[in-house]
């Protein structure tokens, strides 16, 4: 029996004692509410239904005692089913764990046997492998030392003869390096000289100037103040108002005492005497842009500012470096501080400027010539025009001619088709045919 038959049968029994408890309160409800009305008729059915209702009751409670032991007896059954059902799937799962673990077993064992067989054939095959590589090393060895016992003297002979020409060349570099040496002395002592440093920096400056301006838009060793003796290396030729020339000031400066005591200071690693050096280096900068604002800056002669160059980028980048050293410079002293790359892209926005304002004065000319142009190219559409139309007359005469030439070359082409007459005595025939080939 099913677990869903048993629970129809408990509902059932559950809607059996449902209505049998409606019935008791109908009748205790219809009791109170009739309680005035035919008493015995009423006793006597009371009588009947209580009568009923017992039986009723009675009956109800065989049938659940009844129910209870059936549902007591099928709970006992499927309870012994669910028992079996689980044993025997117990079983059957030992079973088939005890099978796999046989398989798992077989197949271990037979793995072990494989592994065991693979590394045999593994360490027979290395063995054969290491005494091939024995028997091929003692042939290599056997062919290395015959080569070397036959080179080796040989080889030692060029290495001789190349450690002796080395020398030789380590020598003559040794002379070179000795006249090198005296060479940086003798550069040094040149550079050491402030006239002559000047100078070298002039010359780096010259050729920057050269390369990018040409000669007519600058010019050298100025003499910006009236009565003064102080000239500027170089002066930017710039416009100025009612077709005045206005100077750009440049002037080159080399603090190479300065600059060489930093280096040594960074190179010994010291942090003080770099930050002393570097202050030294400063207050030299600060000078000599004092020096060139006192003398070469003059407006309305030169422009409010002036140009100090560098010639070595290291030295620019240290000066560049200095917290609120440009700052001060250019507000302080209107100097602006360059360096080779730095310089040349200041000339080239200025040469890009030149050529901008040569445009610009060349833009009434430019204007002038497009409108004779605009003229002359009026009257070239006037006369192509007339051209236009003598060329669609000659077209329209041609097409006429060739019509005629068409016409022409049908009746020759009739001419042509007609066959030879004989000739007659007779002078009227003769006249005749003619008018009749030439369709007259």
């Amino acid at each position: 029996m099913t677990l869903t038959t048993i629970i129809l049968i408990v509902l059932c029994v559950f809607s059996l004692s449902s209505t049998v408890l409606c019935l008791l309160i109908f009748l205790k409800k219809s009791s109170s509410s009739n309680g005035g009305l035919v008493l015995d008729e009423q006793k006597k059915q009371n009588e009947f239904l209580e009568k009923t209702i017992k039986n009723l009751f009675e009956n109800h409670l065989s049938t659940e005692k009844q129910m209870n032991e059936f549902l007591l007896s099928a709970i006992k059954e499927y309870s012994n089913m669910v028992s079996n059902f689980l044993s025997n799937l117990s079983t059957n799962q030992n079973q088939q764990l005890d099978s796999t673990q046989k398989k798992l077993n077989d197949i271990l064992k037979d793995n072990d046997a494989k592994l065991n067989r693979i590394s045999d054939i593994i360490n027979d095959n290395l063995k054969s492998l290491q005494d091939k590589n024995e028997k091929k090393l003692e042939q290599m060895r056997q062919t290395v030392d015959e080569k070397l016992s036959s080179t080796l003297e040989k080889r030692l002979g060029d290495s001789v003869k190349i450690i002796t020409q080395g020398l030789d060349t380590v020598s003559k570099g040794i002379g070179e390096m000795q006249s090198l040496a005296t060479g940086v002395g003798d550069l040094k002592r040149v550079l050491t000289n402030v006239k002559t440093r000047g100078g070298w920096g002039e010359v780096q400056l010259s050729n920057l100037l050269e390369q990018i301006l040409s000669k007519s838009q600058y010019r050298e060793q100025v003499a910006i103040k009236k009565n003064s003796s102080e000239r500027v290396d170089f002066a930017v030729i710039l416009p100025g108002k009612d077709d005045q020339e206005l100077l750009l000031p440049i002037d080159a400066k080399f603090p190479l005492e300065d600059y060489s005591r930093l280096c040594q200071a960074s190179e010994n690693n010291d942090p003080k005497e770099i930050e002393i050096q570097l202050k030294n280096l400063e207050t030299r900068i600060k000078d000599e842009a004092k020096s060139i604002c006192e003398k070469y800056i003059s407006p309305p002669t030169t422009t409010d500012f002036a140009v100090l160059y560098l010639p070595v980028e290291g030295l620019y980048a240290e000066v560049i470096r200095r917290p609120a050293l440009c700052e001060v410079l250019q507000h302080k002293y209107k100097i602006m501080i360059t360096g080779p790359t730095t310089l040349t892209a200041l000339l080239s926005s200025l040469q890009m400027g030149f050529k901008t304002l040569a445009i610009e004065k060349r833009s009434s000319e430019i204007y002038t010539t497009l409108s004779i142009f605009k003229m002359e190219f009026n009257k070239f559409v006037e006369l192509l025009s007339k051209t236009q139309k003598k060329i669609d007359e000659a077209s329209s005469t041609l097409d006429f001619a060739t019509k005629k030439t068409k016409t022409i070359q049908r009746k020759l082409k009739d001419v042509a088709d007609i066959e030879p007459v004989r000739l007659q005595s007779n002078d009227s025939d003769d006249g005749d045919d003619s008018d009749n080939l030439l369709g007259i």
